[in-house]
This record gives C-alpha cells, structure tokens and sequence, in this order.
C-alpha cells in the first residue's frame, strides 16, 4: 500500500508506481482527480488533514483504518505528509513493514512529518544525501 498526500507528495509517489511492478498495488491519497494515475491498483481516499485542523483527524484516521483492515497489507509507503505519517503509525500496528520516503520538496531540512515518523519507519529515507544522518533518514537516492 502506498499513501500520500496531494500535490508534490503524490507525483514523487506516482514516479514509484514502476517499482511496484508485479506487486498488488494499494494507493491512497487526498483526491479523486488522482485516480487516473493508479492505473489498475486499488485506489482509495481519505480527507487531506493538516496540524491546523486536528478536529478533522478522526475522519481520515477511522478511513485508514478501515482501508488497512480491508486490505491488509504487508508493507506500507509513503512520501508524506500527515495522512502518510497516519497510515504508517497505524500500519505498525498491524504488523507491516512501513517506509518513509522523505519529500525531495525538503532540501535543506526534513519534512516535519518526516521528523516525527523517522523512529517509527521500518525504513526512513531522504532523497538528499546531505540531510542523511547514521540514525536516519538515510540516502539511497532520489526520485528524480
């Protein structure tokens, strides 16, 4: 299952769809307009939340956990931002791998989602070498 959020974080997630290849693709994001690009992978949405509007949190919350209780998936990915970081808290607790792909939007600092998941990611990466860390994120290149 791959989830992001709209905008930047769900075309750097779209340029991963080919990694996937062979794979039953799960995507989730913000918008509908977006299902064109899910090709033939399952394709949900949940509502866009923000740190601004934590009353809004419970919908996309109780929409991922249904998703994820209805897909069951073994791994989770996503480039951000805060349905991303939701889904791979929640992921966790059914077992799944997660991995965080770190916006390449960032350049001089992480993402602050990416801040936050970076200790519960299974594998948290950044697409600038030079914002890699020991501890993480850790570089293994970029989308582009």
């Amino acid at each position: 299952m791959a989830v992001s959020s709209g905008g930047g974080h769900w075309v750097e997630l779209v340029r991963l769809v080919p990694a996937f290849t062979g794979h039953d693709l799960v995507l989730v994001t913000v918008d509908g307009a977006y299902r064109g690009d899910a090709g033939s992978a399952r394709f949900y949405t949940v509502r866009d939340v923000t740190r601004w509007d934590k009353w809004r949190w419970p919908q996309t919350l109780f929409k991922l956990l249904w998703i994820l209780l209805r897909e069951r998936p073994d791994v989770v990915v996503s480039t951000g931002a805060l349905p991303g970081y939701f889904a791979l808290r929640l992921a966790k607790l059914f077992g799944a791998r997660t991995i965080w792909l770190d916006s390449i939007a960032n350049v001089d600092e992480l993402s602050m989602s990416g801040k936050m998941i970076g200790r519960h990611a299974d594998l948290w990466l950044t697409q600038w070498q030079h914002l890699a860390k020991p501890d993480g994120p850790l570089y293994r290149g970029s989308v582009l």
